[in-house]
């Protein structure tokens, strides 16, 4: 189908990453010019194949430089931001990011009369929970809403596909570690839902063109334990390792070690919310503020996560998946 070339330009924040490549995706196929804001646009030449010629632009932008957002937003009818960290380290800091980073984001939208702004946070942003990282996120919003009003809110249960840092991330540690940790008995429940599915749920909702101020929690097909979710990428990539339940108290002392990693594995703020399931809301569901709400059939992981994990077998693509013949 032909898709005829819009003059609405859309300003995705951070978009260079792993979602944001699903989200220019979805808004190129409808047509839209695209801007999409990074600190490196020199790193994100592989976001232009996915639309024509002169249809996504990177450009420099910093959420802690307002005056670069303001130059990334001009003339934008709708903006997008993105951006966030999974752990906070010097200036890349939870409050710096989500929380400064937001209210910097919606002024630069509404200052470039934006008509849709949309914040990225995810399932879990609560301002009394005891993470700094759901803190943040909720702050984050909080300032969105009051700098933008009618800014729409995304949370995400966890994301995955081919890029993902969850699924790879384990794949990974499997095939060097004899046993794949289970914190807090791995009974925590994630909806793991679809990277493709949240970038069509963003373009229907620029689509729409509707700042409606709601908070939508993106989630897939089925909620999983933890233990659910390790031992099906075991068996997406033909490995035997022992499930091992770690207790709370020593999962946190290991991340206070990992924490003092570059990049660590495992954070404490990352065990305080795997206290509490990752899931979508009853409320949510009630008022249709989900993927099915806006009409995205959520796609599940047996379809899609084979299909980048198989480079974790110890054969590659030529070992057979469970239950096939060899």
């Amino acid at each position: 189908m032909l898709v005829q070339p819009s003059d609405r330009l859309i300003t995705i924040i951070g978009g260079s990453g792993f979602v944001g490549r699903h989200i220019v995706r979805a808004l190129a196929r409808r047509g839209y010019r695209i801007r999409v804001a990074c600190r490196r646009p020199d790193l994100a030449g592989h976001l232009q194949p996915l639309g024509n010629t002169g249809q996504i632009m990177p450009v420099q932008a910093n959420v802690r430089y307002p005056a670069s957002l303001a130059a990334a937003c001009e003339g934008a009818y709708a903006v997008i931001n993105l951006t966030g960290v999974l752990h906070s380290s010097g200036a890349q800091s939870f409050d710096a990011v989500h929380s400064f980073g937001a209210e910097a984001c919606a002024r630069a939208a509404k200052e470039a009369r934006a008509r849709v702004f949309i914040q990225m946070s995810a399932i879990g942003a609560d301002a009394g929970s005891s993470a700094a990282y759901a803190r943040s996120k909720a702050e984050g919003e909080a300032r969105a809403r009051a700098n933008f009003p009618g800014a729409i809110v995304l949370r995400p249960s966890i994301v995955f596909g081919p890029e993902d840092s969850f699924f790879n991330r384990f794949a990974e540690l499997a095939r060097f570690s004899p046993f794949l940790p289970l914190i807090g008995g791995g009974q925590t429940l994630f909806q793991p839902v679809f990277a493709g599915d949240v970038g069509e749920a963003v373009a229907r909702l620029v689509d729409a063109g509707v700042a409606d101020g709601k908070t939508y929690e993106l989630g897939g097909p089925e909620a999983l334990s933890f233990k659910a979710l390790m031992q099906f990428t075991l068996d997406t990539i033909g490995r035997k390792r022992l499930l091992l339940p770690l207790p709370w108290g020593l999962a946190k002392l290991q991340a206070a070690v990992m924490g003092l990693m570059p990049n660590p594995m495992l954070t404490t703020d990352q065990v305080e919310m795997l206290r509490h399931d990752n899931v979508v809301s009853e409320e949510a569901l009630r008022e249709q503020r989900t993927l099915q709400g806006l009409g995205v059939v959520p796609q599940g992981i047996e379809g899609i996560v084979p299909g980048y994990l198989y480079r974790y077998r110890k054969a590659g693509q030529f070992t057979a998946p469970k239950g096939m013949p060899e």
